[in-house]
Parts: C-alpha cells; structure tokens; sequence
C-alpha cells in the first residue's frame, strides 16, 4: 500500500519553530549579555505566595498543591495557610540576613485579605509579580477570553492597591496559558511574563512582551515535593546549577539561575536552614547578581 503524500504535507514545516510567537534563536549563538558589574550569573529568587480557597473550581483545571480530601479539607488548607502565617515570614528573615531582594508571585486574594503582607513585602524592597486572583484562577483556552482578560485585570488591581504600585510581571498558575494570554498579558501593560521555561535569558515575543524563564525543574515543588528529594539535596543541586552556568557564562555572556520558593514548602523548621546556608553560599560568591524579574529585565532589554 503506497503512502499517501498529504500524510507528509505540513503547511508549518520550516526553519525554527511552527507558529509565530516568538523567533527561534540559541543562547550560545547570541549576543553575549554581560551583567552590571561584570557578573557572570543573576539568581533570581521568585517566591509563589498563594491563597487557596476551600473547595477547588477545576475550572479549568485543579491548580498544583490544591485541596485533595473530602471538603472541608482542613488538612491541606491550613498546611498552606502555614505558607503564609509564618514561613513567609522566615523567607523574609532569609533574605534580610542574605541582603538579598526577591521578586513574589503573589495572588490577588493575598492583598485583598492579608494587606499587611503586602506592605511587609513592600517595605523590604522586594518586586510583586501578579500571580492571578487566587490558586482557582488557572487559565487555558477553554477559559472564555473575557474571563481570562478580567482575571488579569482583577489580579493586577488587588496587589496595585495594596502594594502602591502596579506590577510589571506575570505567573500563571502552573504556568499554563491560553492561546490569547500573551497578548492579554500585553494588553494589560505588563512588560513580562514568567511562564515560558525554554532557555537562561531572557527572551521576547512578537508582540513584544518580554519572557523571563522560571524553570520549574528547579523549583522546590519539583525537587522536594514531586522528587521527594531532602532540603540538603535541593541546596546542592541550586549550587551546582550555579557553578555549571558561571562557568558557561564565562565564554557565552551572563546566565540566569531561578530559585523558585514555597513558603510551605522550604520554609518549615527542618528546611529552612539548608536555604538560608544556600543562599549565604550564592551571595558570597564573586559571580553571582541577586537581582528580582524586573532589574533583570531591565538589564537585558537596555543590551536589546
């Protein structure tokens, strides 16, 4: 039976990718970026502060670490309000002792309940990414296109009120999109998104919103809860990543290495102190830039 040519027909198929949102390019083929100072690699701590509401919408889908029993599901809820009411807190502590700033996803419902967090997050200097309304604002193309436009809309108004100042950045929950967000995302005047994983730099769409990777291979949620690796191994593996990408950025130009943090997951007492001696460690070292989204954003498009 002869194969039908049509099977091998594919209107998209060329060069680089097939669709158009963004242009394909290689980090080592590109212009190496030099951080300020001559640093070699910007640690980006990112911490998800999230409020998760009783019973889960699934609509449409059930956010990552959501409720899982019988509702009322005091277990999960209050091991996450734990997040909130003290490991938070911890991180902050972390960051003072480390005199480094962070940038935190924050969901909407965050400032709308807890303001004084807000203002804590605030007057220690770190940058608020918009993290959606609350952890049952998830998107995907089965999400109307009005809806998703006020789920931004209504996220970015909460930590604006509260905060004084309006957020450039953006994570999705669970970093699921729709085929519109990033053009909603644009629509909206944020200048980046945190959701696309694919590369150490910085990169930009055709629209011209900027996407800064959050690997979430190297978030804590993967490696200690998904992974069911130790604290410990979580503190190594951040610190080989960093001495894998200082040493690429030497002969490529200036990396980027995400610490993606949950307060109710890194932040409890047998944990906490692996973080707090790895970020001790990174801050010491001669090639690192602590930096938060937005500074690194800002560095990169100055290079553009």
């Amino acid at each position: 039976m002869a194969l039908d040519p049509a099977y091998l027909e594919y209107p998209k198929r060329r060069e680089g990718y097939d669709h158009d949102l963004y242009p394909w390019s290689s980090i080592f083929d590109r212009k190496p970026v030099p951080w300020p100072a001559g640093k070699l690699v910007a640690v980006w701590v990112c911490v998800s502060l999230e409020w998760f509401p009783m019973t889960p919408s699934d609509t449409p889908f059930r956010a990552p670490g959501h409720m899982q029993t019988s509702y009322p599901d005091y277990r999960h809820y209050t091991a996450r309000e734990y997040g909130t009411r003290i490991g938070f807190y911890r991180l902050l502590d972390a960051f003072k002792k480390a005199g480094v700033k962070a940038s935190v996803a924050t969901n909407g419902a965050i400032a709308d309940r807890y303001p004084q967090i807000i203002a804590d997050i605030v007057a220690d200097g770190h940058e608020i990414i918009a993290h959606s309304t609350d952890m049952n604002g998830t998107i995907a193309s089965t999400l109307p296109e009005d809806d998703e436009r006020a789920l931004i809309a209504q996220s970015i108004a909460s930590l604006e009120a509260a905060s004084g100042k309006r957020p450039t950045g953006w994570l999705s929950i669970a970093r699921s999109e729709s085929w519109r967000t990033p053009d909603l995302l644009k629509e909206a005047g944020l200048k980046y998104t945190c959701d696309w994983v694919n590369d150490e730099l910085p990169w930009r769409f055709t629209n011209g919103l900027i996407n800064l990777p959050l690997n979430h291979e190297l978030s804590d949620r993967q490696i200690v809860t998904v992974q069911q690796q130790s604290a410990d191994s979580y503190a190594q593996q951040m610190e080989d990543a960093f001495d894998w990408l200082a040493s690429e950025a030497k002969t490529h130009g200036g990396r980027v290495l995400p610490l993606h943090i949950t307060p109710y997951i890194m932040a409890l007492p047998y944990r906490i102190a692996a973080f707090e001696a790895l970020l001790r460690k990174l801050a010491e070292r001669p090639e690192a830039w602590f930096a938060t989204g937005e500074e690194i954003v800002s560095s990169w498009e100055s290079q553009q």
